[in-house]
């Protein structure tokens, strides 16, 4: 897989707490760009899918690795596109976290790696905001 954008962000409050607003499927809407709505088939593990609308079409993601409260990978399958988006929570300091966010993308098919330069640049643009929005919603409250 070839990243489309790496960020990371330091959050002025607990772990667990990001944590918890990062797992908080119903209100993903609020920082990730482009989704309305989410849903978990399951509990917050591996091979849970979460469903939610983008774009004006329902989509799936699959919960492909998971260590609570540590790091979790949301992989989605689009047509000939593999994305796979890596979250890390880190202790830093005293009430603080620092998260990363990793977007690695998989192409397949001529035409999917024709455009592979434009969909990462398209990918970084609307994707490389998450952790300043989310982070704006745990601090605030």
């Amino acid at each position: 897989m070839a990243q489309a954008f790496s960020v990371d962000e330091v959050f002025h409050r607990p772990a667990a707490q990001v944590w918890e607003a990062l797992t908080d499927w119903p209100n993903a809407h609020q920082w990730m760009p482009g989704v309305e709505g989410m849903t978990a088939e399951g509990d917050t593990a591996e091979g849970t899918q979460l469903k939610f609308r983008a774009r004006g079409a329902d989509r799936l993601s699959t919960i492909a690795q998971c260590d609570a409260g540590r790091s979790i990978v949301l992989r989605s399958v689009q047509g000939g596109v593999t994305a796979d988006y890596a979250y890390e929570v880190h202790e830093h300091g005293e009430d603080s976290a620092r998260v990363t966010l990793v977007a690695n993308c998989q192409i397949t098919g001529l035409l999917w790696r024709l455009l592979s330069p434009l969909l990462r640049v398209a990918v970084r643009m609307s994707d490389g905001k998450q952790l300043r929005l989310l982070k704006a919603i745990v601090e605030v409250g």
